[in-house]
């Protein structure tokens, strides 16, 4: 298949093969959901939730991290312009991210993604299985790269946190949030220690709490 966004998907395509499987057993709206943002330093999380249409050719769509910005943007687009298609974010806060940990958050942005739909009925998630999702759900390791819903989630969802992270760029200059994303780079690490911690930090993340809480020096034992 081409890798251009033009490209079609049809039901015989193998990117749609978990969502024929959930067809065929009966499920009518099968919502392919993704996550980014579990391993910056700042920002929050954010989970996307795809439902397609059934019938009709799909966009061409792949895991977010495969794709250029320009191509993210042109296949979000795409996504959000097909009738019938039904599509929710969900987002976790840096004081949720340090409340309730990483990965219970990350998991709630899922479940907040998957309740802005109007019709769902079974879910396929990208990774490992999540506890409370609303509906019968299935896990599928890489998924991104296997359910054409779930990549679209992945795209989606990439698309609206870089476009955050711009946003907070301009709120706080210096940090280089739109070049990296709010993730441990060399430069952001350097921007941290010179600038100090923001309240778009989380603070639970070790390279920000040594920051805020510096270990103690350690005594010379030797001259």
């Amino acid at each position: 298949m081409s890798n251009s966004h033009s490209a079609l998907l049809t039901e015989a395509d193998e990117l749609l093969r978990p969502e024929c499987e959930c067809w065929a057993e009966g499920f009518c709206f099968v919502a392919g959901v993704d996550e980014v943002g579990r391993g910056p330093l700042a920002g929050p999380v954010v989970a996307a939730a795809v439902v397609f249409p059934r019938g009709v050719p799909w966009p061409w769509v792949n895991d977010s991290k495969q794709m250029s910005a320009e191509a993210r943007h042109a296949a979000r687009d795409a996504v959000a312009a097909l009738p019938g298609v039904q599509y929710g974010i969900g987002v976790a806060s840096v004081e949720e991210i340090d409340q309730l940990n990483i990965l219970n958050a990350t998991h709630l942005a899922m479940r907040r993604a998957v309740e802005k739909l109007s019709q769902v009925d079974f879910i396929l998630v990208d990774g490992r299985p999540v506890k409370g999702l609303p509906y019968p759900s299935r896990a599928i390791v890489k998924g991104d790269a296997k359910s054409a819903s779930i990549a679209a989630a992945s795209v989606i969802a990439k698309v609206y946190r870089d476009e955050w992270m711009v946003r907070l760029d301009a709120e706080y200059p210096g940090y280089g949030f739109a070049e990296h994303k709010g993730y441990g780079t060399e430069q952001h690490l350097r921007a941290l220690k010179r600038l100090g911690v923001t309240p778009e930090h989380r603070r639970s993340f070790r390279p920000v709490r040594e920051i805020l809480e510096p270990p103690p020096e350690q005594p010379l034992l030797f001259e």
